[in-house]
């Protein structure tokens, strides 16, 4: 990413500082988190992770696992590396699949039916800039978006970051790395509607990079190089921000807790209120862009800089 690329030094600089110690640092309360080093299990012949973006839960706890191929892309001759992980509680490495299918591994996204969604944000020799929707085994069940083409139409993205998928199946992309769009589809995948444009201003974004819903239907947008956080309904109607916030990630459980992986300005992971966007806690040690939660409040970070995937258990 462009913007990787200009403070990636400057991040990695205050990584370090950050993780000279190993329990997890929590702002404004005692810190309830620790890291357990070395969770999950690495396919055999791995011996370190790359780029790891997405990070879902399923209803029976499994973790699964969006990456790029051990690597920065899987546009580099790594055809054979599967990007998509899924992990049980126990870090034991259950499945894997997704050869060949993604130029640069982005969104991932777990629906009600357990359906997996991914985007992937870059074009190469016929593919990349789509949507796509699988089986957790691997079967590919629909494509929303023209592949290998970057555009700004109905059925072209440029640069999806990420998709999520509203209880009544209408399905939602944020076109971020090279548009500044929200576009909203049918479950079928017919399109419906678009809002935004590059600005600062309400409705409008800079980046935009992450989706995710409460549990009263709000679309919470991560409006990164903005560095906010802007609140929908599901039809575009711009409701409210929370300011001072780079979310590269986020997630928000059903009872309104909101995890942002923000590797940029606050170096970690914000857990705020989804309501009022009032901050409970802060975990310091990771530089995430995808973040999740289990039943059990812990929480697992994919690091696309570091290059690494965390478990912090909470005590």
């Amino acid at each position: 990413m462009s913007h990787m690329e200009r403070i990636g030094l400057t991040l990695v600089a205050g990584f370090v500082a950050v993780v000279t110690a190993t329990p997890a640092v929590v702002q404004g309360q005692e810190a309830p988190y620790r890291l357990v080093d070395g969770w999950a299990q690495l396919p055999s012949g791995v011996e370190a992770w790359g780029q790891t973006i997405g990070v879902e839960l399923d209803d029976e706890s499994n973790l699964w696992v969006f990456h790029r191929c051990f690597s920065t892309s899987c546009d580099d001759g790594r055809e054979n590396v599967a990007p998509v992980l899924k992990y049980d509680p126990s870090g034991r490495l259950l499945d894997s699949w997704g050869e060949g299918l993604f130029i640069w591994p982005h969104g991932f996204f777990l629906d009600d039916d357990g359906n997996i969604w991914t985007t992937d944000a870059r074009g190469a020799g016929g593919q990349g800039h789509q949507v796509m929707k699988f089986t957790q085994d691997g079967e590919l069940l629909m494509t929303i978006g023209t592949a290998g083409v970057a555009g700004a139409g109905q059925n072209t993205f440029d640069g999806p970051a990420d998709v999520a998928v509203a209880p009544n199946g209408d399905v939602f992309v944020v076109d971020g790395h090279g548009n500044d769009r929200v576009v909203k589809f049918s479950k079928d995948g017919d399109f419906i509607m678009e809002w935004g444009e590059e600005g600062s201003g309400p409705g409008q974004f800079n980046e935009p990079h992450s989706l995710a819903f409460d549990s009263r239907g709000r679309l919470f947008v991560g409006d990164r190089l903005n560095e906010r956080i802007q609140v929908f309904d599901q039809n575009g109607h711009y409701l409210t921000e929370w300011a001072g916030i780079m979310a590269s990630g986020m997630d928000i459980t059903e009872d309104d807790v909101l995890y942002v992986a923000d590797y940029q300005l606050r170096l970690g992971i914000v857990i705020a209120n989804a309501s009022d966007f009032s901050e409970i806690g802060f975990i310091g040690n990771a530089m995430p862009e995808g973040v999740t939660v289990d039943r059990m409040g812990n929480v697992y970070a994919g690091e696309v800089l570091p290059r690494d995937l965390k478990k912090f258990m909470r005590e």
